[in-house]
């Protein structure tokens, strides 16, 4: 396996105009999978229409002034979890116990550093700290009031847990509460408990990708559960040939380590980001039971934006810096040219 990769990687060195097509920066985003036609009214989908062109306008500046692609992805992130209409940061679900518990993750694919934290209840910006733990420890992942002691000594922002508090979040938490007491589980609710994920993936000016993901979880969730988000190869991944952020029913995601198996089929199969996308989300979740989608950018710069739900808030930005967005499915979203 290893004188394969070695092999793939020789061979996209050798490409010619590989690294003049490494030097386009892209950033790619998402908003969770699970939205549906109706759930929005007009004003709300101008706003998160709004909001994803408006993450994806601040990452970009990043990757237009030549930073890397990590700052890129943190700088999208970060907006989308202040932004109320997504499951992270403000406008997290509620657990079963009424509280709000956020997990993220980043991963450099250059270097294969990464760093996550999980169980957080007063990080204003998780990813701020996953990027924390990368960076300034020795560990991975952090979580509960450990990550937050941590945050502190970082001077990472901490806020009120009545920060993240918006009352559609919480009208979701009792809907759930009164239909589990009464034993129902419609389909709706059911959309509405598993789905809700901000994440990005980037390539700099130097070829370089990373990837990051962040979110509230699961409504009702309960007993401390945590999700693919957080979990590196679950939820994030990236390397020198292919970075993935994914939302979805997280424990079938962990289950199949659905980000780096993308990534994976990518290396050794060589199939397109759409391909393998495609064969993991679409096929090899579904299989198992659970659904969901994701973001994929791969280092020739070509994107796969699979899900198998009725929508997913999703966007890209290239180097003419329009962006691109979409929610539901059947939108038409235009793609770099391959």
């Amino acid at each position: 396996m290893g004188l394969l990769r070695s092999a793939v990687l020789a061979a996209l060195i050798a490409t010619p105009g590989a690294a003049a097509a490494a030097s386009d920066p892209l950033l790619v985003i998402h908003g969770g999978a699970g939205v549906e036609r109706g759930d929005l009214n007009a004003d709300e989908e101008r706003a998160a229409r709004s909001a994803l062109e408006a993450a994806l306008r601040r990452g970009y500046e990043q990757l237009k002034a030549g930073r890397p692609a990590l700052d890129a992805v943190t700088a999208a992130i970060t907006l989308l979890e202040d932004d109320p209409t997504f499951n992270a940061g403000r406008g997290a679900v509620f657990t079963h116990d009424g509280r709000n518990e956020l997990d993220s993750s980043l991963m450099d694919g250059a270097t294969q550093r990464a760093g996550a934290v999980a169980g957080v209840s007063r990080v204003r910006n998780p990813i701020l700290l996953a990027r924390a733990v990368m960076e300034k420890s020795e560990h991975v992942m952090m979580v509960g009031e450990g990550a937050e002691t941590f945050a502190r000594e970082q001077g990472i922002e901490l806020v009120d847990p009545s920060w993240f508090r918006t009352d559609r979040r919480w009208q979701q938490l009792q809907r759930a509460l009164r239909e589990e007491a009464a034993g129902q589980a419609h389909a709706d609710l059911e959309t509405a408990r598993h789905f809700g994920t901000v994440g990005a993936v980037a390539r700099d000016i130097q070829g370089r990708l990373a990837a990051g993901t962040s979110t509230g979880g699961m409504t009702n969730k309960r007993y401390g559960r945590v999700g693919d988000s957080p979990v590196i190869g679950a939820g994030t991944w990236a390397d020198a040939e292919c970075a993935v952020s994914g939302t979805g029913w997280g424990e079938f995601y962990i289950r199949a380590a659905a980000a780096h198996q993308i990534c994976t089929r990518i290396a050794y199969l060589q199939e397109s980001p759409a391909r393998a996308g495609e064969e993991v989300i679409n096929k090899r979740i579904p299989q198992m039971g659970g659904d969901g989608g994701a973001i994929v950018l791969d280092a020739k710069g070509r994107i796969g934006l699979p899900f198998n739900t009725q929508g997913m808030y999703r966007g890209w930005i290239g180097a003419d810096g329009v962006p691109h967005v979409a929610i539901y499915a059947g939108e038409k979203l235009p793609l770099p040219p391959e």
